[in-house]
């Protein structure tokens, strides 16, 4: 026991993989690792964060019947995240709790934040769309609290809309596109033909592919919108309608390079790749994509973690596992590296310039003091194998190549 608190503390001081060797280390320690802890005589001191979300819509189901329908999604990497850092936290003398309020699609999601403050949560993990987080960052009851923004890549939560208590652990649609962007400028594939959807959510994430096509020199050469209503999906089946209807739709689409697609709901995308009137690759939010996370990312340890979370959770990581598990090891990485829990003293270590969290990425993630977004690689993926993994090399940055995904410093709106 005191040989590992030592192997711990010292490699605090070596850098993010020494302390990523440490986690995985002490989580092989397992329960009786937990019970020598218990022995020592030191205080303890408890860290209580509460994970807040909403249910699925049971009236959206996946296109595909390969696509699991998951009701924990989010949520169970916070669970995993907890478990980490009580991996090294028992041997500092600190405790990471975890509670958790899930509330229904109908219900005040208001009552939920109460809930968890009233079980102690002093730090809050969002699993929330962009309307219900903003509900509850307009709660008088949250007072100060921090809260970690797991699931919501709204551009404005980051600009317009920013706030000194809310911190992003998921990448904005900005950061997205951006990432993409650069791919296809790597790849010389600078003219874009841009097919999106009818929900709000397709139209912002147009407008950050339009955003990110402008500040890397691509062109995009036309655009159409999808004709049918999200809903109307099921009815579109059939292998021969998909055939004839999709090079229909596309053919008069000035000749482009690459075809980006963006249906961020899933509802007409999936379709597109093979189907096209001109043979062209299909990126965007379906065929190559760029997302936070993806089961077929192995790299840079990536591979223990995927095991860790399969065997914790029965099933792959999901990107918005990945961020709620960042933010509750963020909080972690910041209390082991101060061995402190005092709320000010972590904060100022997240921001600060020493704080490094490795996330599995190849570069260590930190976060932007000017908008609270976690500046972090971004995968590049097919379906089965990652294509790459951006910034890409010739993208340069003053101060970090991961600054040149999304709004940089000088041109966010966000004013705290």
């Amino acid at each position: 026991m005191r040989e590992s608190k030592r192997f711990c503390r010292a490699a605090m001081h070596r850098g993010t993989t020494w302390v990523a060797l440490c986690v995985a280390a002490l989580v092989l320690l397992g329960a009786a690792a937990a019970s020598q802890a218990q022995e020592a005589d030191e205080p303890v001191e408890t860290l209580t964060l509460g994970y807040l979300g909403v249910e699925r819509d049971e009236d959206r189901e996946p296109l595909s019947v390969l696509d699991p329908v998951l009701d924990d999604e989010g949520v169970q990497g916070a669970r995993l995240g907890i478990s980490d850092n009580n991996a090294t936290g028992q041997f500092l003398g600190q405790e990471f709790v975890l509670v958790e309020a899930i509330v229904a699609r109908d219900a005040d999601v208001r009552e939920g934040l109460h809930e968890l403050l009233d079980a102690g949560a002093e730090w809050i993990i969002s699993g929330l769309p962009r309307e219900r987080l903003e509900a509850v960052l307009a709660d008088e009851a949250l007072g100060e609290r921090i809260v970690f923004n797991a699931a919501a890549p709204d551009n404005v939560l980051r600009g317009e809309a920013c706030r000194p208590n809310l911190y992003h652990t998921t990448p904005s649609r900005r950061m997205l596109a951006d990432a993409l962007a650069q791919f296809l400028g790597y790849k010389r594939w600078e003219r874009w033909a841009l097919v999106y959807g009818k929900t709000p959510e397709d139209e912002r994430l147009a407008a950050a592919f339009r955003e990110a096509a402008e500040r890397f020199g691509h062109d995009i050469v036309d655009e159409a919108q999808w004709p049918h209503d999200p809903m109307a999906r099921r009815a579109e089946g059939g292998f021969h309608a998909i055939q004839r209807e999709i090079p229909v739709f596309v053919q008069e689409l000035a000749d482009h390079d690459v075809l980006v697609v963006v249906d961020e709901t899933d509802y007409f995308g999936e379709y597109f790749p093979y189907q096209t009137w001109r043979p062209r690759p299909v990126v965007g939010t379906q065929g190559l994509i760029a997302t936070a996370w993806h089961r077929a990312h192995e790299s840079w340890g990536a591979v223990q973690l995927q095991r860790r979370f399969e065997e914790h959770a029965g099933r792959w990581m999901t990107p918005r596992d990945f961020a709620a598990w960042l933010a509750v090891r963020s909080l972690g990485e910041a209390a082991v590296r101060t061995e402190s829990a005092a709320r000010d003293t972590l904060l100022d270590y997240l921001l600060g310039d020493d704080f490094e969290l490795a996330g599995y990425l190849g570069l260590p993630v930190s976060y932007r003091p000017w908008n609270h977004q976690l500046r972090q690689p971004i995968l590049i993926t097919g379906p089965r194998m990652v294509a790459s993994v951006s910034p890409q090399e010739a993208y340069l940055h003053p101060h970090s190549p991961l600054d040149s995904l999304g709004a940089d410093e000088g041109e966010s709106a966000c004013r705290f």
